[in-house]
């Protein structure tokens, strides 16, 4: 063991005779853990909320989205077999999208429709795995009997629906008359209900054939809104849209991807968690003034012992490690004891789920944790870096002491 290496170690463990430094020593090693602990759950909370929602919006949505500058598409076939060849691209599938009135005779409530093809669907959007009743394949069109429709849980609660149920579609797409305009009106059978976890889209989304979707609203002939193509690597679509472009670019069509289209979203979510991060990182930092606090008043207390040192022939250096080591073990302490509590906690968070929030008010309706490496090491290097930071001055301060100054009145 190096002489600087015992002498600190065993300073550190003499503090239990200084019952007043001690204190001081255990209030920094308890504020450098808190920070740590609250950074880990706080910052695992922000990463999972992110992910969380950006799993749900993109279970609903798809990763890209390729729209007709001329409204309508008709070439959405050719377009759509263009858009398979291009790396990358897993699923390609048209929808129609419009708002409508749906009502029955427990209330109206305006939705978001779409119309989907239920046989290429599941491979851009989760509708299949978000269904808590009934089946997406009854959306096919069937001679004699009523079209599908596909609803949201929160919308069916609001209006008493269940599979079975019937309801009447109100298109703005409506025809002028004598008596002044008139709706369109198709009356559908409720064959299924999905839950998201998203309030804003288990409310308000609900979803047809493209066959079904396209009588309601008036298209005439083979006509689509769109395609809707998912990725295999969502944080590789600015360089997969970038190579669609090029692709179909001899198409008059607008292709955008999900960063784009919720940049707002998680931009703010971005900036929240560096906030977060640097306003608990002041508990850190609190510990750390404990820890300046500490050494200072070691070193006045072992002023004889420093000097006596130094006239054995120990270098300034050396002194000024002790005290730097010394300070760094503590800070050291408390950075391990917040692992051990920040890492329990949100694991049991992230499994119990304990923690409930109000699903009209949030995306999600518990509190999702996500741990992830980059940021479980940065918070303990930033602790690490800002106590062993604060042991700087008492460490200069220790070695700038004379020894003939220290031992004059001894």
């Amino acid at each position: 063991m190096r002489f600087e290496t015992f002498i600190a170690f065993r300073y550190l463990f003499a503090l239990r005779k200084q019952s007043f430094i001690s204190v001081i020593s255990l209030f920094a090693v308890c504020g450098v853990a808190i920070g740590v602990g609250a950074l880990i759950v706080v910052i695992g909370v922000m990463n999972g909320f992110s992910t969380d929602l950006r799993d749900k919006i993109l279970g609903v949505n798809a990763h890209i989205l390729v729209t007709s500058l001329r409204g309508g598409m008709e070439d959405y076939r050719e377009l759509a077999e263009e858009a398979k060849k291009v790396p990358g691209v897993i699923g390609v599938t048209p929808f129609v999208y419009s708002e409508v009135m749906l009502s029955t005779r427990s209330g109206v409530k305006g939705v978001v429709l779409r119309g989907i093809d239920p046989t290429t669907s599941d491979s851009v959007v989760s509708l299949s795995k978000d269904l808590i009743s009934g089946d997406i394949r009854r959306l096919k069109d069937t001679e004699g009997e009523l079209p599908g429709i596909v609803i949201g849980s929160e919308l069916a609660k609001r209006l008493g629906l269940t599979e079975g149920s019937l309801v009447n579609l109100l298109s703005p797409s409506g025809r002028s008359s004598s008596a002044g305009f008139t709706p369109k009106i198709r009356r559908f059978m409720v064959v299924g209900v999905f839950r998201t976890g998203m309030f804003e889209y288990d409310s308000s989304l609900g979803y047809v054939s493209i066959p079904a979707a396209r009588t309601l609203l008036g298209f005439k002939g083979d006509v689509v809104s769109g395609l809707e193509i998912s990725v295999d690597d969502v944080y590789n679509v600015e360089a997969i849209t970038k190579d669609l472009r090029e692709r179909i670019e001899s198409f008059t069509v607008y292709v955008r991807h999900w960063q784009e289209m919720n940049a707002n979203l998680f931009a703010a979510l971005k900036l929240e968690k560096s906030a977060m991060f640097i306003i608990l990182a002041m508990i850190v930092l609190v510990g750390s003034f404990s820890i300046v606090t500490t050494l200072v008043m070691l070193v006045i207390q072992k002023t004889k012992d420093i000097a006596v040192l130094m006239s054995l022939g120990a270098e300034v250096r050396s002194i000024r490690r002790i005290f730097m080591l010394q300070g760094t073990l503590i800070g050291l302490a408390g950075t391990v004891i917040g692992y051990c509590i920040g890492v329990p906690v949100s694991l049991l968070l992230k499994k119990y789920q304990f923690i409930k929030l109000p699903s009209n008010v949030y995306p999600v309706d518990y509190l999702p944790v996500r741990l992830e490496a980059f940021d479980l090491i940065s918070i303990g290097m930033a602790a690490f870096l800002l106590c062993f930071l604060a042991t700087i001055y008492p460490a200069r301060r220790a070695a700038s002491l004379s020894p003939s100054e220290a031992l004059r009145y001894e």
